[in-house]
């Protein structure tokens, strides 16, 4: 996993007329002239990857085809400076986000910086794995922000891939169909799972004395932002009684909590919750012991801060 170097900031976030004081690694990020995006994870929170450029017909200008353009932060200058992609008429790109996911959190959910001097319409698509894709929305009339709730789209599986299609409804200029200089996830998350067995021997809580080893070693994927609300989720299978099973995943909630405000200190900028969810929420049938082994984890979540989410109730 790729490391991010970290910095700690403090800067003015301006929404609506209201404006407070914002601190770690989120990020504003300049969309035109007079208007900037936030993103609350920072520079963690772009597409990272290309899978697949299909170039639409008529295609655009060679200089305009280099698809790792829309990779990263945004970088875009003017026109004339190829440092955007196009689409070309009807063509699309695929991407995915390897050190980062996205969820439908409240707010808009991600921001696709389309750039040039028009605004071609495009279709939007995600998908958890890269197969099985969701109709997410569409970027329109300068509108490049999506809001996943709005199509329906549940509240608890994080999305690594985006597929963007062009409309096909300006297909003349030089640079044809939409042009992307960067693709962004305003509620990126960081989603990390650890089988319990590594963690804690069979039905207890405290931690084992390697596991301490195994908690360090994740908690540099938290480090990626300095900044954060991190949701700590703890499973079981299905032995045992029910009511036992959400102790003991309450009880180890709270063990991985407690190493990890150990490993960042009292001082650190995260905050935690946690939610035991005992046998309830299986990835697999407990019906053979691998399966309930799989089933058995803790699931992390690095998520934006909660200050993010309470100022976007009082715009």
């Amino acid at each position: 996993m790729p490391r991010t170097v970290l910095f700690l900031s403090i800067m003015l976030f301006v929404s609506g007329g209201f404006i407070f004081a914002q601190k770690g690694t989120g990020k504003l990020y300049r969309i035109d002239r007079y208007e900037s995006i936030y993103l609350p994870l920072g520079k963690i929170s772009f597409a990272d990857k290309l899978i697949e450029y299909k170039v639409g017909t008529p295609p655009p200008i060679q200089k305009y085809r280099d698809s790792i353009q829309c990779l990263h932060e945004p970088n875009y200058k003017n026109y004339q400076t190829p440092n955007f992609i196009s689409l070309g008429c009807g063509g699309s790109l695929t991407v995915e986000f390897t050190d980062n996911g996205f969820m439908n959190l409240p707010g808009d959910d991600l921001y696709l910086f389309e750039v040039g001097p028009s605004k071609e319409p495009a279709k939007v698509e995600i998908s958890q794995n890269g197969m099985d894709w969701i109709y997410a929305g569409k970027i329109a009339g300068g509108k490049s922000s999506i809001d996943l709730s709005k199509e329906g789209i549940d509240t608890e599986t994080v999305f690594y891939f985006l597929r963007i299609t062009d409309l096909k409804d300006l297909c003349k200029s030089k640079s044809a169909g939409a042009d992307l200089d960067a693709i962004g996830a305003i509620n990126s998350v960081i989603k990390l799972t650890i089988n319990a067995d590594v963690l804690f021997d069979v039905a207890k809580y405290d931690l084992k004395e390697n596991a301490k080893q195994s908690l360090d070693s994740l908690a540099e994927s938290i480090r990626q932002v300095d900044k954060a609300t991190i949701l700590v989720e703890g499973h079981t299978d299905s032995d045992g009684k029910e009511n036992s099973n959400m102790l003991l995943s309450e009880n180890r909630c709270i063990s991985v909590k407690n190493r990890l405000i150990e490993i960042f200190g009292d001082d650190s900028l995260y905050e935690f919750e946690i939610k035991p969810y005992g046998e309830n929420k299986p990835r697999f049938p407990n019906d053979t012991e691998e399966n309930k082994q799989q089933n058995r984890r803790v699931e992390i979540t690095v998520l934006p801060p909660k200050d993010y989410y309470e100022s976007l109730k009082k715009n």
